[in-house]
């Protein structure tokens, strides 16, 4: 009976999240080293969209600062490592 129950519930969870997920328009970024970084540790939180969205207006020492805000002031869960990787691809394929 309790296995029933988590199969109506999976089936039940995954119905609720293709509508979310078909709103979400495709996100092809810049291959590059630091892509990895980027999708596995951004695109946890938030749509990758918002790369290409402010890729008009930052440059690296922006975008280093974005990384670190969303460490330091949402808690971003990154590494040292992950978060240079990740301002410096931004920098390098999305910078001004």
């Amino acid at each position: 009976m309790r296995i029933g129950a988590f199969a109506i519930l999976g089936v039940l969870a995954a119905l609720v999240a293709v509508p979310a997920a078909a709103d979400e328009p495709e996100i092809n970024l810049k291959p590059g080293p630091g892509l990895d970084q980027v999708v596995g540790n951004c695109g946890a939180c938030h749509s990758l969209v918002y790369i290409q969205m402010n890729s008009p207006f930052l440059n690296a020492a922006q975008w280093t600062a974005e990384v670190t805000k969303m460490i330091k002031a949402f808690g971003a869960p990154i590494s040292d490592d992950d978060a240079k990787a990740i301002a410096d691809y931004l920098a390098k394929n999305y910078g001004t």
